[in-house]
């Protein structure tokens, strides 16, 4: 229970984090603002209550709201893994400094910029309730606004969902295209995808499992992603 509640309380900060990030970028107004709906629709997800959301835009728009600086972190962990590491921080001199001893703790090496990157494909990566929708249509429809992959995935609990992927630029047009045709996701991201993945044994894989769920954990860490298969 104590680590379902961990989790939940990092979900409801990353949001927190996006909400102040969208606002301060596109402002409070969700109407005009589509990285603002895409928190709202992330929150949801996740179940984050309504008035954490309302206090979060309060706050992102207020005298004393935090300016974070988003800023993306590459290493490689044990047994050759690539991990990328999505931070949103008010201070760069600390994270950097936290982010490079999880590194070193978990036996990995934290890189320079680009040097993990090359490895990974930024994409929007859209989940929809499957329900009511006829996927072989929607596909073809979906086309001419950037989809690259569409498929079958889980959701946050593990229920069945259709998985929409496009390209990092097309991010924008496909969210638009969904809400023109009335389909609301249950949540919009983008996400770093590997090109290609690293094959471990179990152990080998508990090792680098381990030295992601640490950097997770770190107040400062938005996403982590790898390339372990």
């Amino acid at each position: 229970m104590f680590a379902r509640w961990d989790k939940m309380a990092k979900q409801f900060s990353r949001i927190g984090k996006e909400i102040a990030i969208a606002v301060k970028a596109g402002g409070p107004d969700p109407n005009i603002n589509p990285a603002l709906r895409r928190c709202f629709q992330n929150a949801k997800s996740v179940n984050m209550p309504k008035d954490r959301v309302e206090a979060a835009i309060k706050r992102a728009g207020g005298k004393e709201m935090t300016n974070y600086e988003e800023i993306l972190y590459e290493g490689y962990g044990p047994h050759g893994v690539a991990i990328l590491v999505e931070t949103a921080t008010d201070n760069p001199t600390r994270t950097v400094a936290n982010i490079r001893s999880h590194f070193n703790k978990g036996h990995g090496t934290f890189g320079n910029s680009g040097s993990v990157s090359f490895q990974f494909k930024k994409m929007g990566v859209f989940k929809l309730k499957p329900e009511g929708l006829k996927q072989d249509e929607l596909e073809f429809e979906l086309i001419d606004h950037g989809l690259e992959e569409m498929g079958e995935g889980t959701g946050e609990n593990n229920e069945p969902v259709l998985v929409i992927r496009s390209a990092f630029a097309d991010f924008g047009k496909m969210q638009k295209a969904l809400e023109e045709k009335g389909i609301i996701p249950i949540s919009a991201e983008l996400e770093w995808i590997p090109t290609t993945v690293v094959d471990l044994r179990e152990e080998q894989a508990e090792e680098v499992l381990k030295l992601v769920d640490k950097l997770e954990q770190d107040e400062d860490v938005q996403k982590v992603f790898h390339n372990l298969k």
